[in-house]
């Protein structure tokens, strides 16, 4: 069963494309994990994330700078390319720069029936940022149902929240699985779920979900050897390549923290009387991304307390190359998982990873942890 998860991964776009022509519906692409979904399923819209194409491209140089992450990059080219033509909508909430870029081109030069930025505050931590950001939602509420030509009721809100909450609820529960001292779910299959959740409609996700987990999922035995227990940590990363590679040199990925992991959803949204203020108090207080991270460092709890839920014997950062915001946090981090006897392999990503040298230096990390245990 863990294999429809991949599949839906590597299909995406064909998936989008037939889930439009069966139900007329309409199809939405966003840029980053701050888009409220809960707003595009109450309007039966379907969300799907844009996420790394992992193939070499020179279509981007007149819209980007060479040292804008290679990430925005891959995304943009798949939109000037055409991969992504089917979509009736493009959204971004503010994020970085660099993604931002991405969208403005895209917007530009493959323009679609709807697009729009939704401004997210960077200083979360402001009192002002949930009475903010719901005014915001109820500005892009109006423009969703323009868009449409109708009105989107608060039983059909209630009906999105229940729906991205359930999905929240099914991947915590499977990411749960993984604290066991022979984990049932390899990072790679974790990955795979929480991906393909990103890219089909969540309606269907939950019901499979909630099918693996009845149907063996939780007592799945396996003769795997899980090696060394490793947390991953950093930015955008949905390179399967890179994930399956760690794992075949003796390791097994328990936990993460990056947003094509936990940080997309492991918060539920609390209904409340105001159901989009709800919303807003959701995105507000999740794990943040290190762009929103200030001026308290408030995610660095969650590592430390994934790190020791998931009693993990090491972590490697992901970053993007040319990645500000990780850039800027990566000294900070790297302080607090030293302090707590935590050791590191920092990795940079480009659009496609060399897995050779990687290999080498995931190796050589792996014998550091290995030696550990002989002394």
């Amino acid at each position: 069963m863990i294999e429809q998860f991949d599949q839906w991964y590597d299909d995406r776009v064909a998936y989008a494309r037939q889930w439009k022509e069966n139900t007329g519906g309409k199809v939405v692409g966003y840029l980053c994990t701050y888009v409220p979904e809960e707003i595009f399923y109450a309007a039966k819209v379907l969300p799907i994330r844009i996420l790394g194409g992992h193939a070499p491209q020179s279509v981007t140089e007149p819209h980007l700078f060479a040292m804008y992450c290679p990430f925005c990059r891959d995304v943009l080219a798949q939109g000037i390319q055409g991969k992504y033509d089917f979509i009736d909508g493009i959204v971004i909430a503010q994020s970085c720069l660099h993604i931002r870029q991405s969208f403005y081109s895209w917007q530009k030069h493959r323009p679609r029936d709807f697009s729009y930025i939704l401004p997210m505050p960077q200083g979360v931590q402001n009192k002002d940022s949930l009475p903010y950001l719901t005014n915001e939602y109820i500005k892009f509420k109006r423009a969703v149902e323009q868009w449409l030509g109708y009105d989107i009721s608060q039983d059909e809100l209630a009906h999105g929240i229940d729906v991205v909450n359930r999905n929240r609820r099914l991947l915590k529960e499977a990411y749960a699985l993984r604290k066991s001292d022979n984990p049932p779910l390899t990072g790679l299959e974790a990955m795979g779920m929480v991906l393909s959740s990103q890219l089909v409609d969540k309606n269907e996700h939950n019901a499979y979900l909630q099918q693996a987990l009845e149907n063996g999922l939780k007592t799945r035995l396996t003769d795997r050897d899980p090696g060394a227990r490793l947390m991953i940590i950093g930015s955008e990363d949905d390179d399967m390549k890179f994930i399956d590679m760690v794992e075949t040199q003796g390791s097994t990925i328990v936990c993460d923290d990056h947003c094509t992991g936990s940080r997309y959803f492991w918060n539920e949204v609390e209904p409340g009387e105001d159901l989009l203020q709800a919303i807003a108090k959701r995105y507000i207080d999740r794990t943040p991304c290190p762009s929103k991270d200030w001026p308290q460092r408030r995610r660095f709890d969650t590592i430390l307390d994934f790190a020791k839920d998931y009693r993990i014997d090491g972590a490697i950062i992901v970053q993007q190359k040319f990645c500000d915001p990780h850039e800027l946090d990566k000294v900070a981090l790297l302080d607090t998982l030293e302090k707590s006897g935590i050791k590191t392999l920092c990795l940079e990503f480009d659009v496609t990873v060399p897995l050779g040298p990687m290999r080498i230096r995931v190796d050589a990390f792996l014998e550091t942890l290995a030696g550990d245990d002989l002394f």
